[in-house]
């Protein structure tokens, strides 16, 4: 055994015994699940957990409506294989109800509105632990949080507030009303999941590849233009390129990067070359230094 693949194994027990203490210590957890490369690993991780049971939990999305295509149908296809239980919650909803405002312009996004959809779902049905795929090296206010980490009833987090979990004690005692985001995969890297994906041979959504798409350019960044969920000025020219997704938010604030990456080997090798973070492909965290930190104390996950 090499070191890479003794190093996934290390990082692979770790997630199995998080889930297996979620599963444990909670009476109604979730899967929070995307459709892209870090939940899709998450369900991995699980299935691998409970084997030859199948996940005792749901999984659940909260469908912004600005996806890209290609991760929902990923997404509806394998819970059909896995034969999985989905829950869909849709941003759409709270806007029809007056909960949240669309916002507009060149950077209008959803993804802060699914907040508000996220907390009527945990309240909706009584989540005690929501599962997720968020890593520490993505951001800076990630790297503040525990792998067990409390939010209050109003589902709010305080970064002064974290247990400390010495020694791989997950403490999971909650108050009532209070929940906890549980982060299996908290300790891993990009390039660890994308190892992981290679090693374990995981299918993944097309869009993680490259593919001659048609694309816009703005502040630096390549947009794509094939959906008018995504705003484009009457002055920003449509092109051709070859281009992949390195993380697939929403539609209006993902950006693509080029690459000729086409097999999950390829695009293991770039990111190993690449000295830019995912998330700078994501213009929601760039609204502000804490742009992040603000939205998760608001209650995103």
């Amino acid at each position: 055994m090499n070191k890479d693949t003794s190093h996934i194994n290390s990082l692979e027990n770790e997630a199995i015994y998080i889930i297996r203490e979620v599963a444990a210590q909670f009476e109604k957890p979730v899967l929070l699940f995307s459709g892209g490369k870090d939940s899709i690993t998450l369900v991995r991780l699980a299935v691998k957990a409970f084997y030859p049971a199948k996940i005792p939990f749901p999984l659940m999305h909260i469908d912004t409506g600005h996806n890209f295509p290609e991760t929902i149908e990923f997404r509806d296809r394998l819970v059909k294989e896995l034969g999985l239980e989905l829950i869909v919650r849709n941003v759409q909803d709270s806007i029809d109800e007056g909960k949240v405002k669309e916002e507009s312009g060149r950077y209008a996004s959803r993804n802060q509105l699914q907040t508000t959809t996220l907390l009527d779902a945990i309240e909706e049905f009584k989540f005690d632990a929501c599962i997720g795929g968020a890593r520490r090296d993505e951001e800076k206010a990630r790297a503040k949080e525990r792998i067990f980490s409390v939010r209050d009833d109003f589902g709010q987090w305080d970064e002064k507030k974290q247990r400390p979990e010495l020694f791989d004690m997950l403490n999971g005692q909650i108050n009532l009303g209070q929940n906890v985001r549980v982060f299996p995969i908290s300790n891993w890297t990009e390039l660890d999941v994308w190892s992981y994906i290679e090693q374990e041979n995981i299918e993944i959504p097309s869009i993680y590849f490259a593919h001659t798409r048609k694309v816009f350019l703005r502040d630096g960044m390549i947009w794509s233009a094939e959906d008018e969920v995504v705003y484009r000025d009457d002055n920003e020219q449509v092109i051709e390129e070859l281009v992949r997704f390195r993380t697939v938010g929403d539609m209006s604030c993902t950006a693509a990067v080029l690459s000729d990456a086409t097999t999950i080997s390829k695009v293991v090798e770039e990111i190993r070359e690449s000295t830019i973070s995912e998330r700078g492909a994501r213009i929601d965290d760039k609204r502000s230094e804490a742009a992040m930190e603000k939205r998760k104390q608001q209650g995103y996950f």
